[in-house]
């Protein structure tokens, strides 16, 4: 056999497997299905670098066992190709956006080919074809239909860079995600979706997820579900009244100020009795340049004005409090106001403090005394009321004093009696809020799917007939923002100016454009539907295959769309569920984060910092399977890891001792059993499967190497032991095991075999007797694996019945341990 070369081999494995359609997904085989899905990617013109792989490969990974454990497995892949990073970079590189799309995709396409994926690329999409994204308008009509699309003019965040209106799931650290730029608040003509609908159900059925603890607690957050009350304080000079929205009911009584947001609407109402309007008006100018994470920053110093000449009046007490306006506070969060408690609040604290307020504690600790009620009803003066400090501010749970006929409540209690006292005066409800915002659906761009909507002055909006859609986006010269707040569309006459489809008389079309968010809140459905009749076949009646196929099995991506994409996905899931086009409840019942891959400099792959390494480089030099072993071997698989090429020597080393192996094989008659090599064997195959399954590559990726190093040492290979390692090798490293399966006479595929499975028998550890000492003398013995970790052995000593007897009432003070022979614990 000739010695090991990547190049010789891998190209015509995969040619192989492309004649042959061995990936091509059967619908209707009756195997039982796997649907693994990647997060697709937007093809940006720099193509891939050596970070972008690792999720593919491991999700590559788990869709070639599955196969071979007879699953009909369903891998795609596509192209989120609508939104500001295409059309960006089609405005750097002066090209249009539809040409710059195809030749990203070709790049993309063809760097992803040389890795040896199983992607069925019959099914491909791309979110650019009209025919695509003809179901994405369909599903925005439905939308519009059920009086979940609004249409806003409020400020939102604006991006002077992007020149586009921004929703807040497309912020960092209030700023531009895509750009950096700092973000302003500008009112705009906006189409809004109601998502704040579904957050209930959003929050609810997260329980029905496999997923990290992480991701569903970053969702949890986000959603942000608060159970409260909505309070009325009615303004003493006038009519109106201020809403405010607490959690924190029991503490009323110690409210000393009203505070409400620089954009709320009572503030006009309240224009004339403003004594001091023009300083008022100024601090209004100055909160519009800030975005709402600035504003609501928790580290910041908290500026605001007084409204002077108004007062607000405590429904529980009739005392009258200042009023302030405070950008801390935003009109888009509960009411737009809160009543301020700086006893019990560090934030209201601060601002009490700077402006000279009134302080008064109305919430004691419980440890102040036994008999609290009696206490606080007789005022001791043990009870501790002064605030003379921010250490001395009390946000926790406690007894109510200064509080009325609900003094001496518990706090819990308190808010109960409470909310029923001001629902039966009529001066508040319960309610409960939620911090996930409806989301903004308009963007003032070129590059997305046209909004299917018309302006009509004798109708008003009107949707676009379905049997008109696809809408398609009109072909331009120019496409460059204009940064007025209008998309460049609405410079195109003939395709803005249009007749109405209720009326016929005259109309426009609607020119702001969708997110990038819209195409790829449903493209797992598009796999399914191409696998169909390529998008011919209607959504509506694609309910059957939907439920053959869904929900996704597996899927993986960056942890960064954690409350963006993966938020505006399942709310788009289950509005098509409510109207009958799926079954389930979520989309995607497993997923796992994929860590970053640093460059070697330990920074972020960049071409600004010029440590970007070309995964086609890699695959010239070392082969793909030598850079798909690497990415599963170099760590833990959602943790970030810095690149190291000389990592890659290690694993084509590997490969190579697998290659040489294969020439020193036995045929089936001069087996002869090995016990030791049998036994490894088969704990291989259950580690390597299981850690597959967990998503622990580099430790699976390990045990090969232990067993190839464990064949290499032996006298005897057999060839039995060495085609088992080869179906073990071929989800990590396909070209190579299919070579070398091929070379041992086997006509049909490595990925067409079945998974091998182990011997409960052949896996259990020799038994050790193991002496248990107590402070060094004798107390137990008792039987373990041989092969069982320190930590395991203690754990299995410890729950023994008689060593917890020795132990009842005593510290233990260390632990030592001699493998397979004893263990004293010092106690």
């Amino acid at each position: 056999m000739k010695d090991y070369n990547p190049k010789e081999i891998e190209q015509k494995w995969r040619d192989f497997w492309q004649d042959k359609e061995i990936f091509k997904t059967k619908d209707g085989s009756g195997k039982p299905k796997f649907y693994v899905l990647d997060m697709f990617p937007y093809p940006s013109g720099e193509g891939l670098h050596v970070g972008h792989p690792k999720g593919y490969i491991a999700t590559d990974v788990v869709a070639r066992m599955k196969k071979m454990q007879g699953f009909e497995v369903l891998h795609p892949m596509g192209w989120d190709a609508f939104g500001l990073p295409a059309e960006n970079y089609a405005i750097k590189n002066k090209i249009h956006p539809a040409e710059a799309v195809e030749k990203n995709i070709k790049r993309f396409r063809g760097q992803m080919d040389k890795v040896g994926f199983t992607y069925d690329w019959s099914r491909e999409i791309k979110t650019t074809d009209p025919e695509y994204y003809k179901w994405t308008q369909w599903t925005f009509l439905q939308m519009f239909k059920k009086g979940l699309v609004f249409q806003s003019f409020e400020p939102i965040n604006w991006c002077p860079s992007c020149k586009t209106g921004l929703a807040n799931e497309d912020l960092e650290q209030g700023k531009c995600e895509r750009c950096g730029s700092e973000i302003e608040r500008k009112p705009l003509r906006q189409w809004v979706i109601k998502i704040t609908d579904y957050a209930e159900r959003l929050l609810d059925d997260l329980k029905l997820l496999d997923w990290e603890n992480s991701i569903i607690e970053m969702q949890k957050n986000w959603i942000g579900r608060s159970e409260g009350v909505e309070i009325k304080f009615h303004v003493s000079s006038c009519k109106f009244q201020i809403e405010v929205f607490t959690t924190r009911l029991d503490t009323i009584f110690g409210c000393t100020y009203v505070v409400i947001a620089p954009e709320h609407s009572l503030i006009q109402e309240l224009k004339s009795e403003i004594e001091n309007w023009p300083e008022v008006e100024n601090y209004i100018a100055e909160s519009k340049k800030k975005s709402d994470m600035e504003r609501t920053e928790l580290a910041k110093e908290k500026t605001g004005v007084e409204l002077k000449g108004i007062k607000a009046i405590n429904p529980f007490n009739n005392g009258e409090v200042s009023v302030f306006i405070s950008d801390y506070v935003v009109a888009g969060y509960g009411t737009g106001a809160v009543m301020a408690v700086p006893a019990h609040d560090m934030r209201d604290y601060d601002f009490a403090i700077k402006h000279s307020l009134l302080i008064k504690r109305v919430i004691i600790e419980e440890k102040d005394g036994e008999n609290q009620k009696s206490k606080i009803k007789n005022q001791n003066n043990n009870v501790k009321l002064k605030i003379n400090a921010r250490e001395d501010v009390y946000e926790e749970e406690g007894t109510l004093t200064e509080s009325g006929e609900f003094s001496g409540l518990g706090t819990a209690e308190a808010r109960e009696k409470m909310a029923d006292w001001l629902e039966e005066k009529g001066f508040g409800k319960r309610k409960v809020n939620y911090k996930l915002r409806d989301w903004v659906f308009s963007r003032q761009r070129y590059w997305g799917e046209p909004i299917p909507l018309v302006h009509c002055e004798k109708c008003g909006v009107v949707a676009v007939p379905e049997k008109d859609l696809p809408l398609e986006l009109p072909k331009v010269k120019n496409y460059e923002p204009t940064g007025t707040g209008e998309s460049p569309l609405a410079g195109i006459e003939e395709w803005v100016n249009t007749t109405c489809p209720q009326c016929g008389g005259k109309a426009k079309r609607e020119t702001n454009t969708m997110p990038q968010w819209a195409g790829s809140c449903w493209y797992y459905l598009a796999y399914i539907m191409r696998g169909i009749s390529n998008f011919q076949f209607p959504i509506f009646k694609c309910k059957k295959e939907f439920d053959n196929w869904l929900p996704v099995d597996l899927y993986v991506g960056g942890a960064e769309h954690a409350t963006r994409h993966l938020i505006y996905a399942r709310f788009w899931h289950k509005f098509l569920q409510d109207i009958g086009v799926v079954s389930t409840a979520e989309p995607f019942h497993k997923l796992f984060h994929v860590g970053l891959i640093m460059a070697e400099d330990g920074r972020k792959m960049s071409k600004r910092w010029g440590n970007v390494i070309n995964p086609d480089d890699v695959i010239e030099e070392y082969g793909a399977d030598s850079l798909r072993l690497y990415e599963m071997f170099m760590g833990p698989f959602s943790e970030g890891i810095a690149w190291n090429t000389k990592g890659l020597v290690g694993t084509r080393r590997f490969l190579e001792k697998v290659w040489k192996i294969g020439q020193e094989t036995r045929d089936k008659e001069q087996e002869t059993n090995n016990a030791h090599i049998e036994k490894l064997m088969h704990k291989t195959i259950k580690k390597v499967t299981e850690d597959i399954e967990n998503f622990k590559f580099n430790t699976a990726v390990s045990q090969l190497m232990i067993l190839v190093n464990e064949l290499e040492k032996s006298p005897l290979i057999l060839n039995t032991y060495y085609l088992i390692l080869l179906k073990l090798l071929a989800p990590f490293a396909p070209h190579i095991a299919e070579e070398l399966w091929s070379v041992l006479g086997n006509k049909e595929s490595i990925s067409q075999e079945e998974w091998p499975k182990y011997d409960p028998e052949l896996i259990k550890d020799e038994m050790v007797s193991l002496i248990i000492q107590i402070n060094g003398k004798v107390r137990d013995k008792v039987e373990v694996g041989a092969g069982k970790t320190e930590e395991e052995i203690k754990e299995i000593v410890l729950t023994q019945e008689k060593t917890q007897r020795w132990l009842e009432g005593k510290e233990i003070r260390k632990i030592i341990f001699i493998p397979n022979k004893l263990i004293n614990i010092v106690v």
